[in-house]
């Protein structure tokens, strides 16, 4: 959580203007272009946020093997239109479709959002949906390794809209078979990105998985990049522009 706290506190600027929404396990930290700034925006986006959740739990108390699944599974075509999202990422990385929700809850979010501003950044949880119309920086945290919150990770506005989604086996709540610090994945949907940071988080328990796992992700299409920290060892692939953190 102290994570999540400090990339909210440094993720805002003049040129957006950001707030808060949150139901149930959902707690997004929310910023748009501040000339199209409302304060209905926050209501709105709440009664969005409680809409999706709604029909997904729904279905999903029809349906709990979903929830369960560690691997990838088919779904009813009256399944609501996020879990067919999550579904596709997830079967795309090999993995349950949960993998992919909470980067499926940032992008549905954030693309609602873009119909009242063109710039949108929602973050869920370390993933994100970023849509930029200026250079932007994430910054990268990843537990007690030495590299934490000394890097970030430039974007081109000309590659959003974009996901970039991190997983961990060291920090945070959600299920990891790997001892990564941190797992960053970029790629051309926050569903895909998320559900691909738990793939390769899960294949990294040290340093010599690094080859593997950069493999791994070459084979996913619609993966672009990724960066693994793994104590004070690291390695980058794909179109991934570093640059160091102001302290």
């Amino acid at each position: 959580m102290s994570s999540r706290r400090i990339y909210r506190h440094e993720g805002s600027g003049p040129r957006l203007t950001s707030f808060t929404v949150a139901v149930k396990e959902s707690d997004l930290w929310i910023a748009v272009n501040s000339s199209f700034y409302k304060d209905s925006l926050q209501e709105r986006t709440e009664h969005f946020l409680w809409r999706i959740r709604r029909s997904l739990e729904s279905y999903l108390a029809v349906y709990p093997n979903i929830v369960e699944s560690l691997e990838p599974c088919l779904l009813e075509e009256d399944a609501p239109w996020i879990l067919h999202r999550m579904t596709e990422a997830a079967n795309r990385a090999g993995v349950g479709p949960m993998a992919a929700v909470a980067g499926a809850v940032a992008e549905s979010v954030g693309t609602m959002l873009l119909e009242f501003s063109p710039e949108v950044i929602v973050e869920n949880g370390g993933d994100i949906f970023l849509k930029a119309d200026a250079p932007v920086t994430v910054g990268i945290y990843a537990g007690q390794s030495p590299l934490s919150g000394k890097l970030g990770l430039k974007i081109n506005p000309s590659r959003t809209p974009l996901g970039i989604c991190t997983s961990s086996g060291k920090v945070g709540p959600s299920l990891s078979f790997g001892r990564a610090d941190a797992a960053v994945v970029a790629a051309v949907s926050a569903p895909l990105a998320d559900a691909a940071a738990t793939a390769v988080g899960n294949m990294v328990t040290s340093p010599s998985d690094f080859s593997h796992a950069v493999r791994f992700m070459r084979s996913i299409t619609g993966v672009s990049g990724l960066l693994l920290i793994c104590g004070d060892k690291m390695t980058i692939w794909g179109d991934m522009e570093l640059q160091p953190l102001k302290s």
